[in-house]
């Protein structure tokens, strides 16, 4: 590391122990709008990097990929100092993505701050993925500033004037405070952005300038002069004058929360353990002499180190040496080496008190979302995403002799990486690697194949699809091989308003029982069934409607198993199956358990269950994308033709001077190779952007052509299942 990172380093750790003078803070935004250029512009501030390179140094996309790419594929730590009005403030800061694909590291590094400095450009405005990290950070009770990027472009390319420039400013405030009193009633009122307050700074992080109200006032400059500088192209004097860091980073300090004022609100929004508990307490005041309460938020593997978990350090001290239980592992694990972040480099420190956001060396079972502790503990919440995989590719090893190496690579990658899921298929060999979207696939592959230097074929993008049914069935009988046990299902679509509730509050069967009854009540489920609830998996149900059935209880969890084994692989087409509602009805027992084993019980719930999903019209549900483009009026016809041509639906277009917005949505599956197709409709001239849009039924007509199509690539037999194929 250079002097200028050393001297960096050493302020860090003199500084870790003042924690009213530490920031957490996250940079999150649109793909695109300037967080890793801004990013710069403030360790440049902070000394760690030269100003002379901040804005194209691009420090914290420290990987090759996303340098060649010019996009983050990575959260990136960084931690520095900064003296402001004469006192140091130590600020922890992590640079995210803002393309859709890696949405997964934005809600990561959320749980691990407590403020965000939220970008929007200038020209854009607030965007979709503007929309969904700021409700992430909503859910967190993440506190949010704002900086408006990119003024110049608003001056130099729309040509507005001083006064038009002002009120599209204050257009794109009330947007953002809009999306915020519709996330967060309760703290808005506090939380809200004014530029008066001086909680909103005005910028240009390509350029390095930056104003707020405060800077205005001690600099002198207003919104005339930066009009003036811009027109003139003068943007170095004005960096010189009103430099982007002094704005923004007075900002954060001002503006944001230190670890002991956010941890007493967000610790009961992310943790559900009890508060007057001794960790409870420990952690409501970042007790740094309380036990070691530590969220992981993201784990990578050094090839020389091992295991680096980093995450942030709510309760105690983590110092080398120290044991850690590792939540749901039921393993401890000791810590080889604490560190702190300075862009890609890793610096070991003794210890890193609670309030810091900290990487330890050595914890081989933690992954992504565990609670490390030195005592055992409630775990912290579940991080809830708001996309999943959707996207599939098959790899295989070019050479048997690099199978062995494949698994253990594609194994660490899902490791670091939770929004990957593998599976292996039993019938070709084949592991199927699913992602977010064809840009996150295509990053994986690479890694594997020019990172790890594992030689692989790769087959095309392929989506997955849901199972699920259109009306309800049943009951549907499955007898067990030995004829003595039966089991009765009925099968319904399950609400889409308590499926939301589900996913957006991660409800779960756990201990608390009165409490998920009452959540699934709040979204309109009925009292009985609420309370009968005995498995919500994958977005499906399973619910206990049977009364007084000798020998059940000591064979609900194989009902469960033969439950989760059908929502893993519908009969359709052994794709997952979603938003169902299975209750069980009735169960006719043996009463010698040797004949009511696993293997006479799971079978018939397996083939009653999938007899009555194929009795309730079984269908396929396809992932959509919603899809935003904006482009000059008079290329709007090649937009519309581009999108119908691919089943895409236009919900609305909305237009602003001679540009044209359009918000559609269209599946998934049509949507490979949008990229270039979009270029050539409209000459390079559109800016696009997507979001997922969840889960859609198939038109009717394009069902059997897909189910086959499925069945077909998993080897299965070319004709649609029935229900007599399950049950007699």
């Amino acid at each position: 590391m250079a002097t200028r990172g050393k001297k960096a380093a050493e302020k860090v750790k003199l500084l870790m122990d003042k924690t009213e003078h530490i920031r957490n803070i996250g940079i999150i935004a649109h793909i695109d709008h300037g967080k890793t250029t801004l990013t710069d512009n403030l360790l440049a501030g902070a000394g760690v990097i030269s100003k002379e390179l901040a804005g194209e140094q691009l420090f914290t996309d420290s990987y090759y990929l996303e340098q060649e790419r010019g996009i983050t594929i990575f959260a990136a730590n960084a931690s520095m100092v900064y003296d402001y009005n004469g006192e140091e403030f130590l600020i922890n800061l992590i640079d995210t993505p803002g393309h859709v694909d890696f949405g997964g590291d934005v809600t990561r590094a959320l749980r691990a701050v407590d403020g965000a400095v939220v970008v929007v450009d200038a020209v854009e405005g607030a965007m979709p993925q503007t929309e969904t990290v700021l409700r992430q950070a909503m859910k967190e009770n993440v506190k949010p500033v704002l900086v408006i990027n990119k003024v110049d472009r608003m001056i130099n390319e729309l040509k507005v004037d001083v006064q038009e420039m002002q009120t599209r400013l204050g257009k794109i405030i009330d947007k953002v405070n809009k999306l915020m009193l519709g996330m967060k009633k309760d703290k808005f009122a506090e939380w809200k952005l004014d530029a008066t307050k001086g909680n909103v700074a005005f910028s240009s992080a390509l350029y390095n300038w930056s104003i707020s109200v405060p800077t205005m006032k001690t600099s002198g400059i207003g919104f005339g002069d930066v009009y003036e500088y811009c027109k003139q192209e003068d943007m170095k004097e004005l960096a010189i004058k009103c430099p982007a860091y002094e704005a923004v980073l007075g900002m954060v300090i001002d503006h944001l929360p230190n670890p002991l004022e956010a941890q007493k609100y967000r610790v009961p929004v992310i943790w559900r353990g009890d508060a007057e508990s001794e960790i409870g307490k420990s952690m409501a005041k970042c007790d740094r002499a309380g036990k070691v309460a530590f969220m992981v938020t993201s784990v990578m593997v050094d090839p020389h180190a091992g295991e680096v978990a980093t995450g942030r350090l709510f309760s105690g001290t983590a110092s080398r040496g120290n044991e850690l239980v590792v939540s749901g592992a039921y393993k401890t694990n000791r810590v080889q080496q604490a560190c702190i972040f300075m862009g890609a480099e890793r610096v070991e420190v003794d210890n890193v008190p609670a309030g810091n956001i900290a990487a330890l060396v050595g914890l081989k079972d933690a992954a992504v979302g565990d609670t490390l502790s030195t005592a055992e503990m409630a775990p912290f919440e579940s991080m809830k995403h708001y996309s999943e995989p959707v996207v599939t590719v098959a790899v295989e090893a070019k050479s048997t002799k690099d199978l062995p190496r494949l698994i253990e690579v594609i194994r660490r990658l899902a490791k670091e990486d939770p929004m990957i899921r593998i599976d292996i298929n039993e019938e070709t060999g084949e592991h199927l690697v699913s992602g977010m979207g064809e840009l996150h696939l295509e990053i994986i592959t690479h890694r594997i194949q020019e990172d790890e230097k594992v030689p692989i074929i790769a087959s095309p993008p392929i989506v997955v699809y849901r199972e699920t049914v259109e009306v309800a069935a049943g009951p549907v009988e499955g007898k067990s091989p030995n004829r003595h046990n039966k089991f009765y299902f009925v099968v319904e679509p399950l609400d889409a308003e308590i499926l939301k509730k589900i996913q957006s509050e991660g409800i779960t069967v756990g201990k608390d029982k009165v409490m998920m009854r009452d959540k699934l009540m709040e979204a309109g489920m009925d009292k009985l069934e609420a309370k009968n609830v005995i498995n919500i998996f994958e977005g499906n149900m399973l619910i206990d409607m049977t009364k007084g059935v000798q020998y059940l209880r000591e064979t609900m969890e194989l009902v469960q198993e033969g439950f989760e084994d059908v929502m893993l692989k519908g009969p359709l087409a052994k794709e997952k199956c979603r938003s169902l509602k299975l209750k069980l009805m009735d169960v006719k027992l043996h009463e010698d358990s040797i004949h009511r084993g696993p293997a006479q019980v799971i079978p018939a719930v397996r083939s009653a269950i999938q007899g009555a999903i194929l009795l309730g019209k079984a269908t396929f549900l396809e992932p959509a994308q919603e899809v935003y483009i904006s482009v000059p009026q008079n290329l709007l016809g090649n937009v519309t033709r581009e999108i119908q041509g691919r089943r895409g639906q236009i919900l609305d277009i909305t237009t602003e001077g001679d540009m044209v917005t359009l918000k559609s949505e269209a599946p998934v599956a049509e949507m490979f190779g949008f990229a270039g197709d979009i270029r050539s409709a409209t000459e390079g001239r559109a800016i696009w952007s997507t979001e997922f849009a969840g889960f859609k039924s198939i038109p009717q007509n394009l069902f059997g052509e897909k189910v086959m199509g499925v069945r077909e690539r998993k080897g299965m037999k070319r004709e649609m299942p029935r229900a007599s194929d399950f049950v007699s």
